[in-house]
């Protein structure tokens, strides 16, 4: 398919603004892990009030993402990424005028900011709608390609903060969230498509199959992975080797960025080999790679432990979602709001926990390797289910 081919189809202005959209909302959702390190400092967090601040805004965004599934198909996507838009923007612009003066402010925060990363539920299916089956893997991938905004946020927010103090950094974040938000409302259209409305029951009804409960977890596993290393990395590496909140957030953006970008590689991956052998791989990967971070005390060791297990778990991502139409193509559209509500757990669970691991023992052992463990899990998982599909 040429590039031509593939502007003719659909609508080319929707995907970017998607993109857009969902890129500035995935930057706006990290921010606190970008800043945790300066907000830590001026609030005198500890390490578990630390962790618990960048785990929130993930699992505020969880449960949101089903909420705005269920608005989109009611109200359209647009207007649903409008509205969310402008709580993010009142959220924000409080947080820059007010000010955050104490623990509880920025946990309120951070549930605010969880409406930014349910952008998920709003970004993919208005762009997905515009196009076929066969460019699903492709449009999908290119508007999931947004969460490359929390590798903006680990090298723009510390410095910016150096420069001119952190509160000032949710007034800077205000420029793009209304430059895209400007966009997005002018030139993003509805697909001509009818939707089928998606009701609570329908989620509730599809919990009760096995299958969905190891799609969550699979889910939670990987974008977990990858998006509570996100919010966590800075203020690790500032805590264990004593790096500035810059030099942090330069070794977090080099971490992250290979995980950003690998979505689409896995899934392209899980094409040529298979969904479930892809994930084997991605998990046992990720899992080996936390297990030599909580042993190693080497700053490019731990480094380079972190940049593998980031990009498996990024690989992950888009395994697990081209395996899930495969199980689910009936109900896709709910399955993937349960799947990403997974996700958003996952990152909350392991952001959290790593903050309470230094908190309680002084040291990140377990968090690092509570997750590794949850990857084999994960193996169990995808054994149990390659079992059951091919007896079936």
């Amino acid at each position: 398919m040429s590039f031509a081919q593939f502007k003719k189809s659909g609508h080319w202005p929707t995907l970017a603004t998607a993109f857009l959209y969902f890129d500035v909302s995935f930057m706006v959702w990290t921010i606190l892990g970008a800043l945790g390190v300066q907000i830590g400092v001026t609030l005198g967090l500890t390490p578990q009030q630390k962790g618990l601040m960048v785990a929130v805004p993930y699992l505020s965004g969880a449960f949101i993402r089903i909420a705005l599934g269920l608005l989109v198909d009611r109200i359209g996507a647009k207007n649903t990424g409008i509205i969310a838009q402008l709580v993010v923007i009142a959220g924000m612009t409080v947080a820059w005028l007010a000010g955050l003066h104490s623990f509880h402010q920025a946990l309120a925060l951070g549930v605010v900011l969880g409406v930014a990363g349910a952008s998920f539920a709003v970004a993919l299916p208005q762009a997905g709608r515009w196009y076929p089956p066969h460019m699903q893997g492709l449009v999908l991938g290119l508007a999931g390609a947004g969460n490359v905004g929390v590798v903006i946020d680990s090298i723009l927010a510390p410095r910016l903060a150096n420069a001119y103090g952190w509160g000032s950094v949710f007034g800077f974040a205000l420029i793009p969230l209304f430059l895209v938000l400007g966009a997005y409302a002018y030139f993003s259209k509805e697909a001509p498509v009818e939707v089928k409305k998606k009701k609570l029951s329908d989620y509730v009804t599809l919990l009760k199959q096995k299958d969905a409960h190891w799609f969550c977890l699979f889910y939670t596993v990987s974008f977990g992975g990858f998006s509570g290393l996100a919010a966590s990395l800075i203020i690790y590496f500032t805590s264990e080797f004593g790096l500035s909140a810059v030099k942090a957030g330069e070794m977090a953006a080099l971490c992250t960025l290979v995980g950003a970008l690998g979505r689409p590689i896995g899934g392209a991956l899980a094409d040529r080999l298979g969904g479930i052998r892809a994930l084997y791989i991605f998990y046992v990967i990720a899992g080996l790679s936390l297990t030599a971070a909580a042993f190693l005390h080497s700053l490019w060791f731990c480094a380079l432990a972190f940049f593998l297990a980031s990009g498996a778990f990024g690989m992950a991502n888009g395994s697990v979602f081209q395996l899930l139409p495969q199980r689910f193509s009936k109900d896709i559209g709910v399955m993937t709001g349960l799947v990403g509500c997974g996700g958003g757990i996952g990152g909350f669970l392991l952001a959290s926990s790593l903050g309470y691991s230094k908190g309680l023992t002084g040291s990140y052992l377990v968090g690092l390797l509570t997750f590794a463990a949850l990857c084999g899990v994960a193996l169990v998982g995808l054994g149990l289910v390659k079992t059951r599909w091919r007896t079936r």
